[in-house]
């Protein structure tokens, strides 16, 4: 079946394969033509299948994610989930919609660190509201961790784009997130006291 891009980046290809009974996303890593061959194929599979490993250690830690159908050197099968971004959505929804969603922003958060998992690129972006549900995509840049630094950038991360795009609720926003992050991870103030530190060395900048 002919395959159809859905999105193009620095680091990799997202398209759809067609099947008779369902649509699968595949993400493929692009080659780079600097590096020497042997090496860009080298780390473009550590990368994919590091982000495998990802997908699944946060499925099992009760994140819904795009279940892994395939792994292919620099591929991964996925499922497509198809839906609206928190991002493009937010801002519209009723008060009641916008603190539940929040709210399981908070959660994902909190089990992806409490799980030593940091996604690396935590925003609104990532974030895909479907049937009532929300999922959480694109571990490209995610790595594992128990490193208290780590977990607050992904935390400033975050922040940093609900400024950017939904400034109108940042403070209910960001203060629904952080009640449910703080109730599901035990280190959330350490956490909190980093992300207060990174906060003040960016603003100094």
């Amino acid at each position: 079946m002919p395959s159809e891009v859905v999105a193009r980046g620095a680091e990799a290809v997202l398209y759809l394969e067609k099947q008779k009974w369902e649509t699968i996303l595949v993400k493929e890593r692009i080659k780079k033509g600097y590096r020497i061959p042997a090496l860009d194929e080298k780390i473009r599979t550590k990368r994919t299948r590091r982000e495998a490993k990802l997908l699944s250690r946060a499925a099992r830690a009760g994140i819904l994610v795009p279940k892994v159908l395939g792994l292919e050197n620099e591929k991964i099968r996925m499922d497509f989930i198809e839906g609206k971004t928190v991002k493009d959505s937010l801002n519209d929804l009723p008060e009641k919609e916008r603190v539940w969603v929040c709210e399981r922003i908070g959660e994902m958060a909190s089990f992806l660190h409490r799980n030593g998992m940091v996604h690396g690129d935590l925003t609104t972006s990532n974030m895909i509201i479907k049937d009532k549900k929300l999922y959480l995509i694109d571990f490209g840049l995610g790595k594992f961790s128990q490193k208290v630094e780590d977990q607050a950038v992904d935390l400033f991360l975050l922040y940093e784009a609900l400024k950017a795009a939904h400034y109108k609720y940042l403070n209910e926003s960001w203060q629904n997130i952080l009640k449910i992050y703080k109730q599901n991870y035990s280190n959330a103030p350490e956490v909190l006291k980093r992300f207060g530190k990174i906060s003040l060395r960016r603003r100094y900048k």
